[in-house]
């Protein structure tokens, strides 16, 4: 692979993104006007936002290891998350604060955990194949539909698997509808509010890489994480 100037901070900020969301995800429900999401969705639909970027302007091969450094850094995150929580606590810091209190802000059931591991890994890969592959039928023209249309499709894949996965029996199908409704659109709206950002930011990145990737004969093979791509 070739040596980028920009990609390793796009990478750390993809993934630093993927672990507070996590993070903000355990920590609170909040509402937004009409919506009503756990906290980390306020950050989350931007992972897709570098999700476009990278592989605009880097390619799906690029993309591909991306994607896999973000799951198994969220792996690793929820993966340590539990263990701390079976340990047991200090005596003092039981005291004060106490086991039920770590469980509350930080604390996932395991369904949870692999409902957002899955979702991710679906969606981020289901948005990348889809904007790498617009891009080739639009000769590279009008990069709002594919960031947009990449997003459509790939957030709709990543929201319902996890409500799906996460949340199927334990409530009705009604209000699982109106979860994923709310949550999808809301990350859909943020992709179309951040459009500007997004050509800029692809703009500057191809002229300052002197890359601008087209994803003609690669192999869309989400477990081939060979750098090349054709």
């Amino acid at each position: 692979m070739r040596s980028y100037r920009y990609l390793d901070v796009v990478l750390g900020l993809f993934v630093a993104i993927l672990i507070i969301s996590n993070l903000a995800s355990s920590a609170k429900i909040v509402t937004l006007g009409p919506f009503t999401f756990d906290g980390g969705t306020l950050l989350f639909p931007l992972s897709y936002l570098f999700g476009d970027v990278l592989t605009e302007v880097y390619g799906y091969a690029v993309s591909r290891r991306v994607i896999w450094i973000g799951f198994v850094a969220a792996a690793l995150f929820s993966l340590t998350i539990w263990i701390v929580g079976l340990l047991p606590g200090e005596a003092e810091w039981s005291s004060r604060v106490g086991m039920d209190a770590y469980q509350a802000v930080l604390g996932s059931t395991p369904r949870i955990v692999l409902a957002s591991l899955i979702a991710y890994w679906a969606g981020s890969f289901s948005n990348a194949f889809v904007l790498a592959r617009m891009k080739v039928i639009t000769q590279g023209r009008w990069l709002w539909t594919r960031t947009i249309g990449s997003t459509i499709v790939g957030q709709a894949v990543d929201t319902f698997l996890f409500v799906l996965i996460a949340f199927a029996g334990t409530m009705g199908t009604g209000v699982l509808w109106d979860i994923a409704a709310s949550n999808y659109a809301f990350k859909v709206g943020v992709e179309v509010l951040f459009t500007p950002m997004t050509y800029a930011v692809v703009g500057w990145l191809k002229r300052s890489e002197g890359v601008d990737a087209y994803d003609a004969r690669t192999d869309f093979n989400p477990f081939r994480l060979a750098s090349e791509r054709g």
